[in-house]
């Protein structure tokens, strides 16, 4: 008994189906440009959390690639009237003081950097010496194409020994093989060791950290730079001389723990801050960072998400409006019906069935388009970049470069969205052709 009222409730739900697509095919234009409003309503909300989610998760990886459990600690150059023009920053006192006394580190890795030319022959370039510990190229995630990597002998030794990035290596080395040649800086000679492979640059992330370009950079053993080039920075440009006194750039400090990051974070501070009254240093703890970033990527999927819903409700409002022409324009096929015996509930289940399904076309080929989102987003960069070069070239790189990723859960949200907003706004006109008077819809012309 139940299979036969089974059986019989679903003919009767097909024959509604069959009735809804065939009244909906008799106007294809309308039908069409309705289920374009939720196609573009779907279509919106796919793409721009997938723009959110490509643009989070580009920044989030560039803060994590300075370290889950580091701590920096940067030099600052103060301002005021207080900076009497001597000496600031990380001290060699701070980097002992930190590594003999905070017990939850594993590690501890001084850098110094400072602007210089680097010259073999006749061929010059500008970049950054870097001088380092072994331990840094573990920390900046530095790989070696060709040679090898300061160890500590080097700097035991104070050998004049360099690692030379990709970029360095191609210009001052076009040809041939940079290992065991020479490159000037100032009046030094230092030999090429190794090349690294080439490493993307860091962005800038707020204010926090600022950006590293890893492109022009020359390594040499820290404790070489100390004794070769001393702390004195001397600048000289067109009617101006600056000297400054900087004995460490950075030091970026690794937690053995995740959950000792942000407690060994306040102790540094507080180590610290005893010995720098200028505050002429900066922490940054990439954790925290990351957190923020969490609560701010929440922030931008919400107001994305929200903003795409808005064309999900003008979608609606179409369908409302096609729901609300067909029922005037199907008076009398209603009033034919319900003399033939249809229920009211007959009537509002064909209104409500031909908006759902409006809903759940548009919003399938809404959901095929978006997943067409990164590469129809990777084929526009290019066409850009071909076209307006100099305007693309000024973008920042996190928006230039970045790749949208489908949000998994942004597809059944999306499609079910349109189906609720198909229901919600097919609602009324159904209703109003269920409560036509039968006699008068049979009158009508």
């Amino acid at each position: 008994m139940q299979n036969t009222s089974f059986v019989a409730s679903f003919a009767r739900w097909r024959r509604t189906v069959e009735l809804s697509v065939k009244s909906l095919l008799l106007h294809p234009m309308r039908s069409g440009l309705t289920v374009l409003g939720i196609l573009i309503g779907v279509l919106s909300v796919v793409w721009l959390l997938a723009i959110g989610e490509g643009i989070s998760r580009a920044s989030q990886e560039q803060i994590a690639s300075l370290g889950a459990k580091n701590i920096i600690v940067r030099t600052v150059k103060p301002t005021g009237d207080d900076y009497d023009g001597a000496g600031y920053g990380v001290t060699r006192d701070d980097y002992v003081k930190l590594s003999s006394t905070l017990s939850t580190l594993d590690s501890a890795v001084p850098i110094r950097e400072m602007t210089c030319e680097f010259r073999v022959g006749r061929r010059s370039l500008e970049g950054r010496l870097v001088g380092v510990t072994p331990e840094y190229q573990e920390t900046a995630r530095l790989k070696i194409s060709m040679g090898r990597f300061l160890s500590d002998g080097d700097g035991l030794f104070e050998r004049n020994h360099c690692v030379i990035s990709a970029e360095v290596a191609d210009r001052l080395f076009p040809t041939g093989s940079p290992i065991g040649e020479l490159v000037q800086v100032d009046h030094e000679f230092y030999k090429v060791i190794g090349v690294c492979q080439p490493r993307s640059a860091s962005a800038g992330i707020g204010g926090s950290i600022a950006a590293e370009d890893y492109s022009k950079d020359v390594y040499i053993a820290l404790q070489t730079m100390w004794r070769r080039l001393g702390d004195q920075i001397i600048q000289i440009t067109p009617g101006q001389f600056r000297r400054d006194l900087i004995q460490l750039s950075q030091v970026t400090l690794r937690v053995a723990e995740p959950k000792d990051v942000l407690p060994t974070a306040d102790l540094v501070r507080e180590t610290i801050a005893g010995d720098h009254p200028l505050k002429d240093y900066a922490v940054t703890v990439p954790m925290e960072l990351l957190e923020q970033a969490n609560t701010t990527r929440l922030m931008f999927m919400l107001l994305l998400g929200l903003i795409a819903a808005i064309s999900l409700v003008v979608g609606g409002i179409g369908i409302m409006n096609i729901m609300l022409a067909t029922v005037t324009e199907r008076t009398r096929e209603i009033g034919v019906r319900r003399a033939l015996g249809a229920k009211r509930r007959d009537i509002v289940g064909q209104f409500l069935t031909e908006s759902v399904v409006l809903s759940i076309v548009g919003g399938g080929l809404g959901v095929l388009g978006g997943l067409f989102c990164r590469p129809v987003a990777i084929g526009l960069r290019y066409q850009l970049e071909r076209w307006i070069p100099e305007q693309m070239a000024a973008v920042p790189d996190l928006v230039r470069n970045v790749e949208p990723q489908v949000v998994p859960w942004s597809i059944p949200l999306s499609l079910g969205i349109s189906v609720v907003v198909g229901v919600a706004f097919g609602v009324y006109p159904a209703i109003r052709a269920a409560r036509l008077d039968p006699i008068e819809a049979l009158r009508h012309d």
